[in-house]
C-alpha cells in the first residue's frame, strides 16, 4: 500500500500538477498542504515537525546541518529562486555606489535569512564591499519589532563575532528608519514601502535602478541564479523509507517540467502577464532551455557559492561539500516493485 506522505508549500505554478494529483509520487499517498507564506511553512515544520516534507529556507537548513542537527534531510529541488539586486534600497544622499555601503548602518529583517546572505555575498564578491565594517539593524520592514528569532552567529577569530548586529529597538519600522535617515540602506526579502513615495522620500531609491540588466549580467558572468528554498524531509521518515527521497524528488521534477513545457505552448498565456511571450524569449536567451533546473550538478555553482557565503558571513563553522547536504536520489524514472 502507498505510504501516507504530507508535503507543505505554497502552490507555486511548478507545484500545481503535484497539488492536483496529475503527478503522483511512486509509492506515496501524497497530501499536499497549501500554505500561503513560506515563513509559516518553515515555522510549522521546524518547531513542530507537522509535515513529512516541506519547503524550507536553504540557509536555515544548511546552518542546522553543519551544526550537527539531523532532524531533516533534503532533496535537490528548489521551489524558490530570486535574483536580489533589486532588493537593495538606499538613501541616495549618502549612497551613490556599492562601495559607499562600507561602514554604514543597514537594515535587514534577519541577518541569517537566505535573501540577505545572497545580497551580502553579491556585494562582497562583485563589488568589494567590506561587510565587517557594516552595522546590521535587525527588525521588521513594515512595523516596529523583530521579524523573527534574532540571529545567532558562529564566533571565530578569538571569540570576535564576524558581524556587528543590533536589534531595532527604536519603535520604528526599518522602512521608517530609512525614510528618516536613521539607517542608510535596507536589504532582504522585501523592499521598504518608502521606495514608492516619491513625494516624501525622493532620496530613497534602488542601488541598482536598472536591476534587471544587472541581474542578467551577473548570471552571464557567474552562472548563479540564487536559490532561496529547498525541499526538506523529516529524517525519521527518510530513515524508515529511504526510497522516499527519490520518489518525491522525481515527482517534484516531473511537476516542474510539465509546467515549464506548457508555459511555452504557442497561442496560450498561462499566467496574467500580457507580455509573457516576450519574457519567455528573453529568458531562453539568457538561460537556455531550462532556467529552473533541479538536481545537484546543474546547480553546483549556486549551491557552492551559498555554502561559501554562509561560512564567510559567520553562520557555519566549516565549508561542506554540497553532496553532504542532500539525500542520494536517482534522477531516472523510478518504480517500486
Amino acid at each position: 500500500m502507498p505510504v501516507p506522505f504530507s508535503f507543505a508549500a505554497p502552490c507555486y505554478d511548478r507545484m500545481v500538477p503535484l497539488a492536483t494529483g496529475e503527478v503522483r509520487p511512486a509509492g506515496l499517498d501524497l497530501n499536499f498542504v497549501e500554505v500561503q507564506h513560506p515563513r509559516d511553512v518553515f515555522d510549522r515544520m521546524v518547531r513542530n515537525g507537522e509535515f513529512d516534507a516541506s519547503e524550507l529556507s536553504s540557509s536555515e537548513f544548511i546552518t542546522r546541518h553543519v551544526a550537527g542537527d539531523r532532524t531533516f534531510t533534503a532533496v535537490p529541488a528548489f521551489p524558490l529562486r530570486t535574483f536580489r539586486h533589486g532588493y537593495i534600497v538606499v538613501n541616495t544622499d549618502r549612497i551613490k555606489s556599492p562601495a559607499d555601503l562600507s561602514g554604514k548602518r543597514i537594515g535587514v529583517q534577519l541577518y541569517t535569512m537566505t535573501a540577505a546572505v545572497w545580497i551580502r555575498g553579491l556585494l562582497m564578491h562583485e563589488y568589494g564591499v567590506d561587510l565587517s565594517s557594516i552595522t546590521w539593524i535587525e527588525g521588521r520592514m513594515d512595523a516596529p519589532g523583530a521579524h523573527g528569532k534574532p540571529s545567532v552567529l558562529i564566533r571565530r577569530e578569538g571569540g570576535k563575532p564576524l558581524a556587528n548586529i543590533e536589534k531595532n529597538n527604536s519603535g520604528k519600522s526599518l522602512n521608517q528608519l530609512l525614510a528618516d535617515g536613521d539607517i542608510d540602506a535596507t536589504i532582504g526579502a522585501e523592499v521598504p514601502s518608502c521606495l514608492w513615495d516619491n513625494e516624501k522620500a525622493p532620496h530613497i531609491q534602488r542601488l541598482f535602478p536598472n536591476y534587471k540588466e544587472a541581474e542578467k549580467e551577473y548570471y552571464r558572468k557567474t552562472g548563479i541564479f540564487p536559490i532561496m528554498h529547498l525541499v526538506a524531509i523529516r529524517r525519521e521518515v527518510y530513515d524508515q523509507h529511504k526510497w522516499v527521497a527519490t520518489s518525491f524528488f522525481q515527482a517534484l521534477n516531473e511537476s516542474k517540467e510539465l509546467v515549464r513545457k506548457r508555459t511555452f505552448m504557442p497561442g496560450m498565456i498561462r499566467c496574467m502577464l500580457p507580455w509573457l511571450r516576450e519574457a519567455l524569449e528573453e529568458t531562453v536567451e539568457v538561460f537556455g532551455e531550462d532556467c529552473w533546473p533541479y538536481g545537484i550538478e546543474k546547480n553546483r555553482k549556486t549551491l557552492e557559492a551559498l555554502v561559501q557565503y554562509l561560512y564567510e558571513q559567520g553562520m557555519i563553522e566549516r565549508v561542506v561539500p554540497v553532496e553532504e547536504l542532500f539525500a542520494p536520489v536517482q534522477e531516472a524514472p523510478f518504480v517500486i516493485h
